[in-house]
């Protein structure tokens, strides 16, 4: 018997810094923290849990520095992925700050670095050999080489009936490029992957408006949307209409970080195993809740 096919992830490889800081920030002086340098990034999250929680093989596409490229290689083969990482000759891999309250909420600091590079020359169509699924992370549309990189990968998906899925990423970089731009580029997607912020922004609806009316009208233009609401787990939206609900696991957490990329993943690797949405959502919400118990967003 054969197994799944691969899953197959375009996305950012940064390192974390990530700053736990039980009091609030002091202005103009010091603030005890306890602090971690840790492997990270949107997509390299998501492919480290999706190889963590499911048996189908994993591969990674993404650009670093030289400077951290070894390092990071090492990291994602011991999670189980298969990396191919371009080792950018001009930037260095991205760097992420993270600071994390004492409500184990996060506020990012992001310099994209090299990730935001990746181009069309680094792609190949025999990436898509073996695979049952493409996921992009948001962050590809956020600069012009890398979103050209991702249509391609996305049109190459659809020509070979490959799956494709995207997580909106980042509200706040969504918001500068554009929600209309955003869908225009992701047009064609099997799954989409928002946070409430995100879901309200794509949907064009005001903040005060629900995270169901949003995936609702979302499932209008996407097969299937699946909205994420951290501690109030998941919807399912399809065909213009909320069809599931699942709860999140209930755990104290210590660091939100990475608890996006952590569904993302539990729920692609669930859904390569024959899930449906709901089973799919509920293993992202196990994972989830395994990623804020902890500091970083790796498992």
């Amino acid at each position: 018997m054969t197994g799944p096919g691969a899953l197959l992830v375009i996305g950012d490889v940064v390192t974390d810094v990530v700053a736990i800081h039980p009091e609030p920030l002091a202005p103009a002086t010091d603030t005890a923290a306890r602090i971690r340098t840790l492997p990270g990034g949107a997509g390299a999250n998501a492919a480290c849990w999706a190889a963590r929680t499911g048996t189908a093989e994993v591969r990674l596409l993404a650009r670093v520095g030289a400077e951290s490229a070894r390092w990071h290689e090492r990291a994602l083969v011991d999670a189980g992925v298969r990396p191919r990482l371009v080792v950018d000759a001009q930037e260095p891999t991205g760097t992420v700050v993270a600071l994390v309250g004492k409500d184990a909420e996060r506020t990012f600091l992001t310099d994209s670095g090299a990730s935001l590079r990746l181009c069309p020359a680094d792609w190949a169509p025999s990436l898509l050999d073996g695979a049952a699924h493409l996921h992009l992370s948001g962050y590809l549309f956020f600069a012009d080489s890398s979103r050209e990189l991702a249509v391609i990968a996305l049109r190459a998906a659809r020509a070979r009936g490959v799956q494709v899925s995207v997580d909106p990423a980042s509200a706040g970089f969504l918001a500068a490029l554009g929600p209309q731009r955003f869908l225009d580029a992701v047009a064609g997607v099997d799954v989409l992957l928002p946070n409430e912020d995100e879901a309200r922004l794509l949907a064009g609806l005001p903040e005060p408006a629900g995270a169901a009316r949003a995936a609702a009208e979302l499932s209008r233009r996407v097969p299937l949307v699946v909205v994420t609401r951290g501690a109030a787990g998941a919807l399912i939206a399809e065909r213009g209409r909320i069809t599931a609900e699942v709860e999140a696991e209930p755990v104290e957490a210590v660091d939100s970080t990475g608890a996006g990329d952590a569904f993302t993943g539990g729920f692609l690797a669930a859904r390569l195993e024959g899930a449906d949405p709901a089973e799919a959502a509920r293993a992202g919400c196990r994972a989830a809740a395994l990623a804020v118990t902890r500091p970083g967003g790796r498992p």
